[in-house]
Parts: C-alpha cells; sequence; structure tokens
C-alpha cells in the first residue's frame, strides 16, 4: 500500500462515561477542559460529546457500543509541574496526583476519571 498521498492528522480518543454532572466536574471543572459541544439524538437517550484543551480533544460518551469502561489516554504537555500544581490547588476530593519520573524518560501525572478511564499527561525528559 502506497501511503504518498495519505495524511494522518492525529486521533480523537473516546471515552465512557456514565453520568453527566460527574463527567462535567471532572472533564471541565478540575481537569479545566472547554466543552465545545453536545449531542444527544432525543431528551432521554444518551449523550456524546467534545471537550478540548488547546490541541488536544478528547469524546465523551453514554453509548454503550462507542467504546468499554476503563480505557487509557496519554496526552503530552508542556510545563508538567504547573498543570501537577493548577490540579492540586483545586483540593478535588477524588484526585490527588502526584508526579512520576519513569524509566522511559517522561514524568507523568496519572489520574483516573470517576468512570475507570485513564488519563497520563506526560513530558518529555
Amino acid at each position: 500500500m502506497s501511503t504518498s498521498k495519505i495524511t494522518m492528522k492525529g486521533s480523537t480518543p473516546i471515552l465512557r462515561i456514565f453520568d453527566e454532572e460527574k463527567a462535567k466536574e471532572f472533564y471541565l471543572t478540575f481537569l479545566e477542559f472547554s466543552l465545545d459541544w453536545e449531542h444527544r439524538f432525543e431528551d432521554g437517550l444518551p449523550l456524546y460529546m467534545q471537550v478540548s484543551c488547546g490541541n488536544c480533544i478528547i469524546h465523551l460518551s453514554e453509548h454503550h457500543g462507542d467504546c468499554c469502561p476503563g480505557g487509557a489516554i496519554r496526552i503530552e504537555v508542556e510545563n508538567l509541574e504547573l498543570l501537577h500544581s493548577n490540579l492540586l490547588s483545586k483540593k478535588y476530593k477524588y484526585a490527588r496526583p502526584g508526579i512520576e519520573t519513569t524509566s522511559w524518560n517522561t514524568r507523568e501525572v496519572c489520574i483516573g476519571d470517576p468512570f475507570g478511564n485513564r488519563i497520563v499527561f506526560f513530558e518529555n525528559l
């Protein structure tokens, strides 16, 4: 297969959520992502929404067929120390992440969301 005309531009992970209020508290208030849009086929049906922070885009879905709970994503950041400090300053009662230096030359802040998904913010050394 020739790839000379194919340009991959990135990916958008989809993470499973179960509670709109908890999702917004975690992603919008705690992590400080912005809500870009929300979609429901009609009232009372599952929510599908997009959140973003800078160039990082994540889709969050209540639809059982979109993805499984317990997913994991890695997000590269600049100034991991500031991110870590900002998160701790919020005193979010469900997460007080630390910073880990890995043997593969990254520093990482790992946070579990309320739905069992794992988000790893990392900075290369």
